[in-house]
């Protein structure tokens, strides 16, 4: 049964898919023609952005569902393709945004993740909505917290290429929810009362309705 804690928080079946908007986003934004600072910053936005989901799912996602699933050839192919887009990220970094080389590794690594997102949304989610049901409230609270952790050295780099690679208000909407998830997670992870997490739920959800209005304008 899922925590009050949890409720607040998405599952994690639709923590992965919102990542993988994100990617596809920067994915789309992404041209040979575009200048060479674009480039840069959407490559370091979806490297950075996709290493921190691969070992949210390793840590988190994969072994859950391996525990109720059992053998799946999609489950133990997945680590394997996070290798492998792992290496294309550790060649990206050694190039020069703009060169041929960077848009072919780039369109490598493209390639490889829509792949490897077929098979998560067609397979891996299907399965764990069906067979993890009770316990997706609670392992995506698990993802969020860590999520935070890991996030948090590279604070300054996701802000940076965030805002070279999205419009201001996509920047703004991202930077609100993370301030206001992160707001929420300490309060309803710090023992706090049932009355008092109420009040802090209603205040975020207030807030959130206040930032919506200055995004979409």
């Amino acid at each position: 049964m899922a925590t009050l804690s949890s409720r607040a928080f998405p599952s994690i079946t639709k923590m992965i898919r919102l990542d993988h908007g994100h990617v596809t986003a920067l994915f789309h934004r992404y041209s040979v023609g575009a200048s060479t600072a674009r480039k840069e910053a959407l490559a370091r936005n979806a490297c950075l952005a996709l290493e921190i989901h691969a070992q949210l799912e390793e840590e988190i996602f994969y072994p859950a569902l391996a525990n109720v699933a059992g053998n799946s050839e999609v489950l133990a192919k997945s680590k394997p393709e996070h290798d492998a887009m792992r290496q294309l990220i550790e060649r990206l970094r050694t190039l020069t945004a703009g060169s041929p080389e960077f848009d072919q590794t780039f369109f490598s690594l493209m390639g490889a993740v829509l792949h490897h997102v077929a098979d998560e949304e067609s397979t891996l989610l299907p399965e764990a909505e069906r067979m993890l049901a009770d316990q997706l409230g609670d392992l995506g609270l698990q993802m969020t917290r860590r999520r935070m952790q890991l996030l948090a050295p590279h604070a300054g780099e996701a802000a940076l290429t965030g805002a070279r690679s999205f419009p201001l208000a996509t920047v703004m909407l991202a930077a609100g929810a993370l301030t206001l998830g992160a707001a929420l997670f300490a309060a309803l992870a710090g023992g706090s009362t049932p009355r008092r997490r109420d009040e802090i739920v209603r205040s975020v959800r207030s807030r959130a309705k206040e930032l919506r209005p200055n995004i979409l304008h």
